[in-house]
């Protein structure tokens, strides 16, 4: 067994058991929800083990005319608890009514539609004074009958299924007005003496209910420890004990050291060694309590008050456990290079009892909850359910605002603990959580206790929530980070077997990360709704409803069709990928076709492939042919206008790799650029010039320019040298060094053969012009130096002087001197005074 299927086993019981303890969460936090679903259909189990032939529409029809509408109830709150319990219930069953009557429809479907067929074949009966066979006559009125009888089974069906959604609508709408109607009442205040001359005159006869169900739950530990019974009992106790206290011990370490043998290091040890603690807190506490609740039930009669009573503390128990080894796996004091929040070790040291102190909160909010429970169980007075609203708004208050002030005193030692700086949203949070306190102590005090006892345990279950999600968000992003990054073991081997590129698989793992995050964020908000009335089997009932999708405009936005398409997008391209590998290196290296011909196949059948997924995966979801010609008829205006030069160079990419008047590897010069050609994309070339420069052309310069390929035809190249010569040289000793110097360059090809022409008289001047071939034009540059200084050498050695550019110096003509003028008597003698 490799890594990551060793990996694959350890996650998903974590997971599982991580979201079990939220489920068992958001059943303590509303008790009424697992109370209903256990009441709603107690024979569920066995209908569902037992293969029942389905019910008719009859059947059917009768049953949900035997579901009576839930009643408004009154004012007491336990009253309103009853209404609340009937309304779930009904909801339950016509549900399943509602699904049963679908899943007729789409069994009868395709038997109306083979029905209607066969009596299309037989054809229309005939005309009045006809006569056709007797068999015909009889099997067509016999396929008619079925038919209408099928097809009135199909409308009845279908109309039971729409008076199912309109009674569900009316229930949810009728529960929506009982949950306000129970937190908007109004009790008296405690400050007021009413509250308690109230729950003194109430108290005598709650306090005997009360007293029966201790009475009960006496009796049943009294039969448990009766000397038969107690060796067994107590051992169970022990047992119970040592595996909810040693057990959790060893399996914390135990973990911890098989994390660090199986798992590699990095952030997904430590977020996945969270989850697996976690788990083991709550499978080990679970196991101890129930299996010791179980040991009292075989061991003990117990009544239905008192039964409840236990499974009430074993849940609670259990919750306990999993805020607890929540604490600790987040805070990691014994393995701080684990730890998976940024908290410095002597902060997490001074934060140790802090999940102590949550479990107790979290004990506070489960005490709180069972006597609101035992009230619905022995129908206490409305004074009792007011008192309990009461005591859970103050302790949960209480408790919370103990933990807050620990965190605020922590936060003035942050400079020397090293912590960061606080984000302002924190700080917005915190001040917001005091505001919700100070408002709940309000509620209490005029009288709205109800909505106040709400607040308290919403508050309380948000903060536990939280905690939970941070965790699974932590673990969605490192567990795809681990496996599918190109930094990951898992990556590279798809890197290499798929031939893809680093950044793709990082993208992937992101994006990844990105949906998982956004799925877990909707089951957030689903769980954080949970006390709102809202228990474990609605979630996943209220999620699945979402299949059915969202309606945008014409489209019908299914998730399961969206990823449907994704896996048909992924496997396609994946497919696709396979498929041009083992053309580039399988099929086309054995083919007569040239390098540059296999590139164009293969990049030409890429985009092929590509449309066609991209088709396949908009099939699947559920957008036709004729929708993408209705888009693509919508957006002509806009290609007509902004994007024609981008259509242009579309289809010119298209007639390149068709027509191939330039393939990868050509030699080409365009205009004043002269390169190879590397690529052809769909809306540009790239070019490598001879400085290693990449040119961009876009395609359409190759379609409507005029264009020189130099290995069109003919791969080969060509050096060309002239030189002048004084017409004294001797041209026969010229052209024996030329061709020489041009066989004895290793670059030259013997066939063609090097040449030498005398191409005439220039300016009195012998023009010589040698012509050699090479194998490549990349190679004429280099050959026609190296070539250059053998002949010069040569030349020089020969005593053959090459031509001297004739020089013509125009010099400057100077003016000339004036002649003296004639000396006279009269002319003055120089330096003589006049």
């Amino acid at each position: 067994m490799n890594r990551t299927s060793r990996l694959a086993g350890i996650c998903l019981p974590a997971i599982l058991a991580l979201w079990m303890v939220l489920t068992c969460g958001s059943a303590i936090a509303q008790p009424d929800a697992s109370m209903a679903a256990g009441n709603g259909n107690p024979n569920n189990g066995a209908n569902t083990a037992a293969a029942a032939p389905a019910p008719t529409i009859a059947e059917l029809r009768a049953e949900f005319a035997r579901i009576a509408p839930a009643g408004k109830g009154g004012t007491n709150a336990n009253a309103i608890t009853g209404a609340e319990d009937d309304a779930r219930k009904q909801l339950t069953q016509i549900n399943d009514i509602g699904a049963q009557a679908d899943k007729f429809v789409a069994a009868r479907v395709g038997d109306l539609a083979d029905l209607n067929a066969r009596l299309g074949e037989l054809g229309n009966p005939p005309a009045a004074g006809a006569t056709e066979d007797p068999n015909i006559t009889r099997q067509r009125a016999q396929l008619t009958k079925e038919r209408n009888a099928l097809d009135a089974d199909i409308r009845l069906a279908r109309l039971l299924s729409i008076d199912v959604r309109q009674r569900g609508t009316d229930l949810v709408s009728q529960r929506r007005q009982q949950f306000e109607a129970e937190l908007t009442s109004r009790a008296a205040s405690p400050l007021n003496g009413t509250f308690w001359n109230d729950l003194r005159e109430a108290w005598p006869d709650d306090l005997a209910r009360l007293q029966a169900i201790a009475l009960a739950l006496d009796d049943g530990f009294a039969q448990a420890l009766e000397p038969e019974n107690r060796t067994p009992v107590i051992a169970a106790l022990i047992g119970a004990l040592l595996l909810a206290w040693l057990g959790v011990w060893a399996a914390e370490h135990g973990l911890a050291r098989l994390a660090m043998r199986v798992l590699p290091a990095g952030r997904l040890r430590r977020s996945l060694l969270v989850i697996a603690i976690v788990a083991a807190h709550v499978l080990l506490v679970a196991v101890a309590a129930h299996g010791f609740v179980e040991v009292l039930k075989a061991y003990a009669t117990w009544d239905a008050q008192a039964r409840k009573a236990l499974q009430s503390a074993a849940q609670a128990l259990t919750f306990m456990a999993f805020v607890i080894g929540l604490g600790r796996a987040l805070l990691a004091t014994a393995r701080p290079s684990w730890r998976l929040p940024p908290i410095p070790d002597a902060t997490a040291e001074r934060l140790s009892v802090l999940p102590w102190l949550v479990a107790l909160v979290a004990l506070v909010a489960a005490l709180a909850w069972t006597p609101a429970e035992i009230n619905a169980l022995i129908d206490a007075s409305f004074a009792a359910v007011v008192g309990t609203h009461v005591l859970t708004a103050l302790l949960l208050t209480a408790l919370v605002g103990t933990v807050v002030y620990r965190l605020k005193a922590l936060r003035a030692d942050a400079p020397d603990a090293g912590l960061p700086e606080r984000p302002m949203w924190v700080g917005l949070l915190v001040a917001l959580i005091g505001v919700l306190m100070i408002a709940i102590w309000v509620l209490v005090a005029v009288g709205y206790v109800a909505l106040a006892s709400f607040l308290a345990s919403q508050l309380t279950w948000s903060g536990i929530v939280a905690a939970a999600f941070y965790v699974l968000f932590k673990f969605a992003d490192d567990v795809f980070m681990a496996l599918v990054s190109s930094r990951s073991t898992f990556g590279q081997r798809l890197q290499k077997s798929f031939n893809l590129a680093p950044q793709t698989l990082d993208q992937a793992a992101t994006v990844l990360s990105g949906l998982s995050r956004v799925g877990l964020f909707f089951y957030m908000l689903i769980a954080l709704a949970a006390p709102l009335g809202t228990g474990p089997g609605e979630v996943f009932q209220r999620s699945g409803k979402f299949g059915t999708g969202v309606k945008v405009g014409e489209f019908q936005l299914v998730p399961g069709a969206i990823l449907s398409a994704i896996a048909v997008a992924v496997v396609g391209f994946i497919v696709m990928r396979v498929f041009k590998r083992w053309l580039e290196r399988s099929y086309l290296p054995n083919t007569q076709l040239e390098p540059g011909m296999q590139s164009s196949i293969t990049t030409l059948l890429g985009y092929v492939g590509g449309i066609l997924v991209i088709a396949f995966a908009l099939s699947a979801l559920g957008i036709g042919i004729e929708r993408i010609a209705w888009v693509a008829s919508a957006l002509s205006v806009g290609i007509g206008f902004g994007l024609q030069a981008i259509v242009q160079n579309f289809i010119s990419g298209l007639i390149l790799l068709a027509e191939q008047p330039v393939k990868v590897g050509d030699w080409v010069v365009l205009g004043t650029a002269e390169g190879d050609v590397r690529r052809i994309n769909v809306r540009a070339t790239e070019i490598v010039l001879g400085d290693r420069s990449t040119l961009i052309v876009p395609n359409s310069e190759f379609i409507t320019k005029t264009v020189r390929n130099m290995t069109l035809s003919n791969a080969e190249g060509r050096v060309l040298i002239r030189l002048p010569m004084p017409l004294t040289t001797d041209a026969q000793r010229v052209r024996e060094l030329i061709l020489e110097a041009c066989r004895a360059h290793e670059g030259v090809l013997e066939t063609p053969a090097p040449s030498l022409t005398l191409e005439g008289i220039e300016n009195g001047l012998l023009i010589f012009q040698a012509i050699a071939y090479v194998a490549s034009p990349r190679l004429a540059g280099g050959v026609r130096s190296d070539l250059l200084f053998a002949i010069l050498d040569e030349l020089k050695k020969a005593a053959l002087p090459m031509a001297t550019p004739t020089t013509f110096m125009m010099a400057p003509t100077e003016p000339a001197a004036a002649a003296p003028a004639p000396a006279t008597q009269n002319s003055p003698i120089p330096g003589m005074p006049t």
